[in-house]
């Protein structure tokens, strides 16, 4: 009975992917001279419409982006996917100096979307999307906007529950 409980566990894991978005090589000055560490940028997603992004620290490459995998499951978003594995509706996000802007796109269309924009929606489980980063070149901060635009995301019954309409009524 324990070992199929252990492999359920492990068939759940497996679900999630993780990517490491960057690696750097950070240094702390003390006062015996310079401390080296690694910082680790970590997408995690289960291509189900759900996403995070994670930053770990570690004196090795291999415990930061283990971190950063666990700080990207803490930050969990929930996608709202259409039918043609898109979004809903344009949306933009904000994270740091980086704005990104996301746009519904046609079946077939694929992810157009470049840097960090790219992995966090394709790890979403979006297919069909186009996005534009703005403002700033970093990383992080790039992932987070994403995030953050993919949070703002709502559905159509969601619209139609705070409005105290039918969904039928906002297609008219």
């Amino acid at each position: 009975m324990a070992n199929r409980r252990k492999g359920k566990t492990k068939e759940k894991e497996s679900d999630w992917q993780e990517r490491v978005v960057q690696i750097r090589r950070v240094t702390k000055v003390v006062k015996g001279g310079k401390k080296l560490s690694f910082r680790a940028i970590v997408v995690v997603g289960n291509e189900k419409g759900q996403v995070g992004v994670g930053v770990g620290k570690a004196s090795d490459v291999i415990g930061a982006v283990r971190k950063g995998v666990a700080d990207g499951k803490k930050h969990l978003v929930d996608v709202p996917l259409t039918k043609a594995n898109s979004i809903p509706h344009p949306v933009n996000g904000a994270g740091g100096g980086a704005k990104v802007m996301m746009r519904p796109a046609a079946p077939g269309t694929g992810v157009i979307a470049g840097g960090a924009v790219r992995t966090v929606l394709e790890l979403a489980g979006v297919r069909n999307i186009l996005a534009k980063q703005l403002g700033s070149g970093n990383p992080l901060n790039n992932a987070r906007a994403a995030a953050n635009a993919l949070a703002s995301l709502r559905t159509f019954s969601e619209v139609a529950e705070e409005r105290g309409v039918s969904i039928e009524t906002l297609y008219i």
